[in-house]
């Protein structure tokens, strides 16, 4: 599933070729949007934006898509009136003068009005937005250290959207390493120090990854790598994926632990 990182630059990209530009078709495959498709082909998009994991289309006259990859969607962006590559089930189509938006295989489709969005199952759940232009270090500290979050463990914690919007599976493997924290901890047993710093990590290498393209390990220590040739899949992170490699920082290696039924890669010598 893709993490809000690689959401937000799916909404960047669809922004760019689809908003205020007149609409040549819009098209869903579940009834009820399709319904009002030639109502919204009247109008114009005006932004396309993510929140967390989720994509909203908002139109001109009130109307918002709401979307959710889930595990299997894709959004395809082709000129307009090409032919689609694959086997992906066609599930919206937003269509301009130049570019045809696709979106494959997912199955999380809704047509909402603007003042139902605060108001949304998904959305109205979600905890800060690390990408979001407004969120800093103080408003998601406030947030990451009310009562609510204060017994649990830091490990399935962080997979839970209420707690911080868009972080998966590979963010909360690198988010813990570098903020030097196992997954056993729990947001009450740490310093004001290491709640502060947590807080500081989730931006940075929220931010990382969505400005280098998933990419989350550190400059200095990839920048070698590149430049021996090493693949992307080496050096484009700090632990996820790597156990049994030597830690970047002190060479111990990288173990694996299922957690929450997922994956999760740590240094049992930096994050001890």
């Amino acid at each position: 599933m893709p993490e809000g990182p690689e959401i937000r630059r799916v909404a960047d990209r669809l922004d760019k070729v689809l908003a205020d530009r007149p609409l040549e078709s819009v098209w869903c495959a579940f009834e009820s949007i399709q319904k009002r498709a030639a109502h919204l082909q009247a109008h114009r998009i005006l932004r396309v934006e993510s929140r967390g994991k989720a994509l909203l289309t908002h139109f001109d006259e009130g109307s918002v898509i709401y979307s959710h990859n889930q595990l299997y969607g894709v959004w395809r962006v082709v000129s307009h009136g090409s032919e689609l590559a694959g086997k992906r089930s066609p599930r919206l189509l937003l269509s301009t003068q130049r570019h045809d938006a696709w979106l494959l295989s997912a199955s999380d489709i809704e047509l909402l009005d603007e003042r139902e969005l605060s108001q949304h199952r998904f959305i109205a759940a979600l905890g800060p937005d690390p990408l979001a232009a407004d969120t800093d270090t103080e408003q998601l500290l406030a947030h990451i250290t009310q009562p609510r979050f204060a017994s649990r463990q830091l490990g399935p914690l962080l997979l839970e959207q209420r707690f911080v919007a868009g972080i998966g599976n590979y963010l909360r493997s690198e988010i813990l390493f570098f903020a030097g924290l196992l997954p056993d901890h729990r947001i009450k047993a740490l310093s004001p120090y290491q709640q502060r710093y947590l807080a500081d990590t989730i931006l940075t290498i929220c931010r990382r990854a969505y400005h280098h393209a998933g990419v989350t390990n550190a400059q200095a220590w990839r920048a070698p790598m590149i430049a021996a040739g090493q693949p992307r899949r080496r050096w484009r992170h700090a632990v996820f994926n790597r156990a049994g490699e030597p830690c970047h920082a002190c060479g111990t290696l990288i173990q694996r632990r299922n957690i929450a039924t997922r994956r999760l890669y740590y240094c049992p010598s930096c994050q001890a």
